[in-house]
């Protein structure tokens, strides 16, 4: 049964990073589809920033909404109360800084303004919590019958200035382990990017370090995603694919498998329904 969000709740917007990826415009359609089914209302699909440099002729002739700019639309039309859903697993600046000051410039311009913004989806306090962790491990079993012998599992996103999005992406790495348990070699976590400062050296290692490790340098590593859509990094042309080809060619003992992605687990749906659920009582920006 949908959730049963009552008759005056704000109007609904899911809300990505963006890409200049159609194929990452393209997955957040569906993923606010698939909300809007368990809501049983729709779901306006929005991205912070880049994606409305995509050509419409790449997103079904649809072009790509910025949030501000759906805001916008929705207010001169008479709307006034939202409620933004992040498709961000832990606190980005986009969420702690972007977002609230392109907010609080809106309300400079349109003062009934109100929006209300959703908890993002991994809550590194909620011990009891393992929904996405679940996730995940269901993905990286779903490869382990493609590769012959005991895998490593290597936890790769992103990479992010904030310790905060890492410990996170660390939180989880520690859930899969323990949920794997010994039918795997071990689970490391991995970052795509890093500035290169010593103090961002939390973000290590670097995925195309992260094979040069002993134990993540020969026979099966199974890279588990931790991406919601295809994009720079993830997807068939993506760098993962490019870094893990590199790294095959370094260790010719080496197999690297791939996960899906995040963003394509029914799984994820219930987290964003609970999140939707908890902030409907917040207070406004």
């Amino acid at each position: 049964m949908p959730y049963q969000m009552p008759i005056e709740s704000p109007m609904v917007l899911l809300a990505d990073n963006g890409s200049l990826e159609p194929a990452a415009t393209l997955s957040l359609r569906t993923l606010a589809t698939r909300l809007g089914d368990a809501l049983d209302r729709k779901v306006v699909p929005v991205s912070l920033l880049h994606s409305n440099a995509v050509p419409e002729d790449q997103l079904d002739g649809q072009p790509a909404e910025l949030l501000a700019d759906a805001l916008i639309v929705r207010l001169q039309a008479g709307e006034s109360d939202f409620l933004i859903v992040p498709l961000f697993f832990g606190p980005s600046g986009a969420l702690t800084d972007f977002l609230p000051k392109r907010v609080a410039a809106l309300k400079g311009k349109f003062s009934q303004l109100r929006v209300r913004v959703a908890p993002w989806m991994v809550d590194v306090g909620a011990a009891n919590d393992e929904r996405m962790a679940a996730i995940l491990e269901e993905n990286v079993r779903a490869k382990i019958a493609e590769v012959s012998s005991w895998p490593a599992v290597i936890l790769v996103d992103h990479g992010s200035p904030a310790r905060a999005v890492i410990a996170v992406r660390e939180h989880l790495a520690r859930q899969l382990r323990d949920r794997l348990g010994p039918i795997v070699r071990g689970v490391l976590a991995a970052s795509m990017e890093r500035r290169p400062e010593p103090e961002y050296d939390f973000n290590e290692p670097l995925l195309e370090r992260a094979f040069d490790r002993p134990g993540f340098d020969a026979g099966p590593v199974i890279v588990a995603m931790l991406f919601l859509s295809p994009g720079r990094h993830a997807g068939p042309a993506g760098d993962i694919a490019r870094i893990c080809a590199a790294a095959q060619q370094r260790h010719p003992e080496l197999r690297i498998v791939l996960t899906g992605l995040v963003g394509s687990h029914l799984g994820l749906i219930p987290i964003l329904v609970d999140r939707v659920r908890a902030s409907l009582a917040s207070i406004p920006l």
